[in-house]
């Protein structure tokens, strides 16, 4: 990119990221939408303010070979938001961007299944988390997010904050998490975090300021899937669709099953 075409287009990202904040959007949707214009500078070498419509399309047609859909169309609702609140200009042409409407089932993880994956993971830690995503119904980021704080063992209930849509909301906690999310605090102590990010010593694990990696978390599920042989398509938001058929709040107490029991063993 040329010097001017790098200046003009430092200035108009670094509004993009201004607006996206003052629009309320989470950290995740500021990523994406930031990614999109990175993505689409990056593909023609030159600030995106003066592109024509033709090379739009011609933009949009390599991305449908290259990506699945949903990320052409968070590429589509980022430059969009540019066009809107950044360039000040219609974004009219919306409609040349349509994703096809494909209605897929999810494959279903039986109980069973999910036992065998809990039990499976070795780290203490993917196993706690993976069981309390599980039993209580939450998002990836979600369970990271939990803090010593939110738990409320006499009304065994746990407060998600600031949720899909910045939303709060309160869930059951069921006896076991319960034990298995104090077993894990109990080993590492930290002041807030109940997933604190795990890289080095326990001293500084407890001095993190930032919960587990992610991509960590999804690797492990990855690998545990794989080590049990399970072939469907499964990841950690897969375990959110067993809103009614969680196992851990139905177990009647001492009759859990022993996979699920080793979550409050030592890693």
């Amino acid at each position: 990119m040329k010097p001017s075409e790098q200046t003009r287009f430092d200035s108009l990202y670094r509004h993009h990221l201004r607006a996206l904040k003052l629009q309320g959007m989470s950290d995740s949707t500021i990523d994406v939408y930031a990614r999109a214009v990175r993505r689409i500078g990056h593909y023609y070498d030159c600030c995106p303010d003066q592109l024509t419509t033709e090379q739009l399309e011609v933009y949009f047609a390599e991305l449908v070979q290259s990506h699945s859909w949903s990320t052409v169309k968070v590429d589509r609702n980022g430059l969009q938001f540019f066009w809107k609140h950044v360039l000040k200009r219609d974004w009219q042409w919306v409609e040349m961007i349509k994703a096809p409407r494909i209605r897929s089932l999810p494959d279903i993880l039986t109980v069973a299944e999910v036992e065998q994956l809990i039990g499976t993971t070795r780290h203490l830690r993917y196993r706690v988390f993976l069981l309390a995503t599980y039993s209580m119904g939450l998002r990836l980021g979600e369970t990271l997010a939990l803090q010593v704080g939110d738990i409320d063992g006499q009304r065994k209930q746990v407060h998600i904050r600031r949720g899909k849509g910045h939303k709060d909301r309160l869930v059951p906690l069921p006896d076991l998490t319960y034990q298995a999310l104090r077993a894990l605090w109990c080993k590492h102590r930290h002041p807030y975090l109940l997933f604190p990010n795990a890289s080095g010593s326990l001293e500084r694990i407890r001095r993190a300021t930032t919960p587990m990696d992610r991509g960590g978390a999804q690797a492990a599920m990855k690998t545990v899937v794989a080590q049990c042989g399970i072939k469907k398509k499964v990841s950690i938001h897969s375990l959110r669709h067993h809103a009614d058929n969680r196992i851990m709040p139905n177990r009647a107490a001492g009759k859990r099953p022993a996979a699920l029991g080793r979550c409050l063993e030592s890693a």
